[in-house]
This record gives C-alpha cells, structure tokens and sequence, in this order.
C-alpha cells in the first residue's frame, strides 16, 4: 500500500491552521474584492498594515509589507545594493542559499562572516564579524534569528550591539522568519528602530503561523530619508490581497492556537536531545525554530537515507562544507517525531 510522504525536509507545517484562520475563509465576504485594501482617507497602506502598527505599537509607515519575508529580503537587499556605494552584503558563514542568490540577481557581493560551533549550539563571532565590517565597510549586514539551519538566535542585549557596531551607513537586516518561537514578546522592535534609523526586521506567517502557502511577510523599518525612499520602493501602493491580509489577521489573533502547537515541537526537541544524543557519534543541537539539527555518524548516511525512504519519510541531508554531516529535521506532529527517532535508533543500533 502506497503510504503518504511525510515532508520533514521544508520547514513547513504539519498540523492544522487555527479555528479563527479556518473561519476567516469560510467566512470571507466576496464582495470586499471588489475594493482595494488601502484606506486612502487615511493614507495607509492596508488593513493588515494598520493592524501590525496597533500590534506592535509602532508608527504604521515604518511597516512594510510583501509577498512573504522572502519578498521583503529581496526587495530589501535589491533596494539597497543598487543605491550607490557599496554592493556587499555580510551573511552568516552557515545560512539559507536565497541570500547570496538575490545579491547575485543584482550583482552585490557577498561575503561570509564566522559562525562557529559553541558546545550544543552555534554562535555569531562579533570579534570577527567587528573586523571584517571595519576592513569592509558592506552596505548590509544581514542576521537571521533564529539562524537557518544552525538554530542559534541573537538576544534582545546582542541585537543591540550588532546594530551598535556598525556604521549609519550599513543597513542591519534581521531576518526574524523564526522568531515566535523564541518568545511571544517582540517590543524590542520598536525600541530598536526607534534608537536607529538603518534597520529592516522581516517576520513571515509562514513559520511559526504555519501559512506559507498565504505568502504573506511583514516587517519594520527604522525612520530617516533613506528608510522613506525603501519603504515607496518596498509597499505596493493600492494594497495587497484583501483575503490574504484578512487570513494574516486572523492568525495572529490566535497566538495562543500556536502557542500549543509549540509546545509539541518543545516535546520533540526534547525528545531529540533526550534520545539521540546520548548516541555514539550524534549530537543534538540546540534550537528555536521549528527544525532541530543532528549530526550524524557520516558512514550511515546511506542506511538513513534508505530507511527514511522505507517509511516515506524525509528530512535534509546538508551537504554544506562543515555541516555536511548533519541532517535537519522539521519538528511535526508528535507521531512524525517519534517514528523519525525511531528510524534514527534503528540504524544507529544496527551498526
């Protein structure tokens, strides 16, 4: 019998959408296509952007908007790069493939700085990072927070001296895509973009919300005539896709639906930590987003391989210099966590 592929490989969502995004679809009024989302009278960009500046307590032209946070990192290092000056853009040594490739699309530069590994998790080198900005003096730093694949995140204290370190005229992008998982308080934002005018954080409901196919992102910016040009360039001017932003709502006013589900992906983590890495020659590291990564004894990578495909299963084998002994793994329902583990225990007692 055939059995349904189970995706652990694509850091997408495998449980259900909150009741309040479920009734905001069947609940859709058609006829609000008829209109644009922007509320003209008020010069606001849309419904949604209006309700992220009452969320986060922050001036609603500082919000942007796009087509996921994938959106918003590429029209970000788009916009910036190609201002004049500088095109180099600094990225995590270990990080998602799509930042060097939308540098590429507008021939930027990009250079990696160090990501070292620090006991059961990795961690940012300021010194060197201190060094290689000073020397270089790029246009964008970019941060991801949490940090994909590595798991690492920055504190509230670190993101403060990141942004303290560098010059006004490098933009600090934070790629925030995991950071619900991190904490449910995010008022450090604002106080961030307050204090300083060359920053763009981007969040997405795609993670933590578990709505990537939505494709909706969201972030902030700091304030300045710089920030001014990127947010015209940045936001559409009629608004967005009206049952989208209304869906986008909906989720986050279901925090708490999510929350619990959190607390399943807290329970595998756990349970990764508890049962594999006791394992001769596996590590479990530590994480807060909703993937966890292992390495693996290189010499039953094909064993793995087979019998996750056995169980139609699959998550990533990295094959990145220094992490291509590692796999990450989507945290999913409590049964695909434990009959990953249970595949994982297989083989490595089979050796």
């Amino acid at each position: 019998m055939h059995k349904e592929m189970n995706y652990l490989d694509r850091n997408e969502f495998n449980f259900e959408p909150s009741p309040e995004v479920v009734a905001a679809i069947k609940d859709f009024d058609l006829r609000k296509l008829c209109f644009y989302t922007r509320i003209y009278d008020e010069g606001k960009k849309s419904i949604f952007s209006v309700y992220l500046s009452e969320l986060y307590g922050i001036d609603e032209r500082q919000v942007v908007l796009g087509y996921g946070a994938e959106d918003l990192l590429k029209k970000t290092v788009h916009f910036f790069l190609t201002e004049g000056g500088s095109k180099t853009m600094l990225i995590p040594k270990y990080s998602w493939w799509y930042y060097k490739a939308i540098a590429d699309e507008v021939s930027g530069t990009t250079l990696q700085y160090p990501v070292n590994e620090d006991g059961n998790t990795f961690r940012y080198d300021f010194e060197g990072l201190k060094q290689m900005i000073d020397e270089i003096q790029p246009k964008i730093l970019l941060v991801a927070s949490p940090n994909n694949p590595t798991g690492n995140w920055l504190s509230v204290e670190e993101m403060e001296q990141l942004v303290e370190m560098i010059p006004q005229s490098t933009i600090l992008l934070v790629d925030e895509a995991y950071a619900s998982f991190v904490s449910n308080d995010a008022s450090y934002i604002k106080t961030l973009i307050e204090k300083h005018p060359n920053i763009v954080v981007c969040r997405t409901l795609s993670k933590f919300y578990g709505l990537p196919g939505l494709r909706m992102g969201f972030g902030f910016i700091g304030k300045g005539e710089e920030m001014e040009r990127f947010a015209k360039y940045a936001n559409m001017y009629l608004g967005y896709d009206r049952l989208s932003e209304e869906v986008a709502i909906a989720a986050l006013k279901s925090d708490d639906h999510y929350r619990k589900i959190a607390d399943v992906m807290q329970q595998g983590r756990d349970m990764y930590t508890n049962e594999v890495g006791p394992l001769e020659g596996f590590k479990v590291y530590e994480s807060r987003a909703n993937f966890i990564l292992i390495k693996y004894p290189i010499e039953l990578k094909e064993a793995l391989q087979a019998e996750f495909a056995n169980e139609s299963y699959k998550v990533k084998f990295m094959n990145e210099p220094g992490i291509d002994t590692h796999m990450r793994i989507t945290l999913g329902r409590a049964e695909q966590n434990r009959k990953v583990c249970d595949v994982i225990l297989k083989i490595a007692n089979a050796r």
